[in-house]
């Protein structure tokens, strides 16, 4: 597994508590910064799925 994939899940788990908290307690800001970093972690996690992908099909 590719250190991106694991930044990337971290990134959106950290995105996703943010959100949650941010509509919990009415704070609209938070909210779209945990939705951000959602994004964010989806998209690097996606980066490493590629290398890593890459790096298998280099290898075969």
């Amino acid at each position: 597994m590719h250190k991106d994939t694991i930044k990337g899940a971290a990134l959106d788990a950290k995105g996703s508590v943010k959100e949650a908290a941010g509509k919990a307690t009415g704070n609209e800001k938070m909210a779209a910064e945990g939705a951000a970093e959602r994004v964010a972690g989806k998209v690097q996690k996606g980066v490493g799925n590629l290398k890593d992908a890459a790096r298998s099909a280099l290898k075969n």
